[in-house]
């Protein structure tokens, strides 16, 4: 079964710095029917105005991944990092039993797009941590790079649950095929572009959750990127 959750039809709010899109409910956004997919909590599109962001702010028993798609993202937190990220750049940060952060856009000129991801954790009260990593678009063309995983491997971000998160990018004609256990589930959202999945059409800011399938067909109807969440 596949059930669309079409860009347009998300949650937005609008502070003129920022706006974003919500996937599920977030904020002053309260949706019943959109509360998360199985432990996926939270998945924001948010644009960020120059030199404006998120002054710091608290987490915990959180596992956070930022996803940059386009500008810079300066990053600062109690853990002692600080960085600045850039289109290709993830980031992953496990709140644990607490951790503090801010989030800005790096450029007085340029607007900043992120997607803001948010997994339930298997366990609570971890040591917070943080890791970051540049995955070029020659590592995602035409297949999906592992991003996120929980053992790590390949160099992806290792992140506390049973859960991974491919990234791919698909020419126009470019197909790709992923394999679903019984027991998995799958969430798709489209960063850029428009793809076919198992039939259905997938245009920028779609997403779509997925159960009860065994595979997965997916097809680039022109230059297109996405993000593959598998989830327990």
């Amino acid at each position: 079964m596949i059930r669309m959750r079409p860009a347009n039809e998300r949650g937005h709010a609008d502070h003129g710095w920022l706006s974003a899109r919500f996937s599920f409910s977030f904020a002053d956004y309260h949706d019943p029917e959109h509360m998360g997919f199985r432990s996926l909590r939270v998945l924001n599109d948010d644009t960020i105005q120059p030199g404006m962001g998120f002054d710091t702010h608290g987490h915990r028993d959180m596992e956070i991944v930022t996803y940059v798609f386009e500008g810079a993202l300066e990053h600062g937190d109690s853990m002692g990092n600080g960085s600045v990220l850039r289109p290709g750049d993830v980031q992953r940060m496990s709140a644990g039993r607490g951790v503090r952060h801010s989030e800005f856009n790096a450029s007085p000129t340029e607007r900043l797009r992120l997607l803001q991801i948010w997994i339930l954790p298997e366990e609570r009260d971890i040591e917070p941590g943080y890791e970051e990593r540049n995955f070029s678009a020659e590592e995602k063309r035409g297949r999906l790079r592992t991003i996120v995983s929980p053992g790590g491997e390949d160099g992806a971000l290792r992140i506390h649950r049973d859960v991974r998160i491919h990234a791919s990018i698909l020419g126009n004609g470019d197909a790709l095929t992923r394999e679903l256990s019984p027991d998995r589930h799958a969430w798709i959202q489209v960063v850029r572009g428009r793809i076919e999945l198992n039939g259905t059409e997938l245009r920028t800011g779609d997403g779509a959750a997925v159960s009860d399938e065994t595979k997965l067909d997916i097809e680039g109807r022109e230059e297109t990127e996405f993000l593959l969440f598998d989830l327990d």
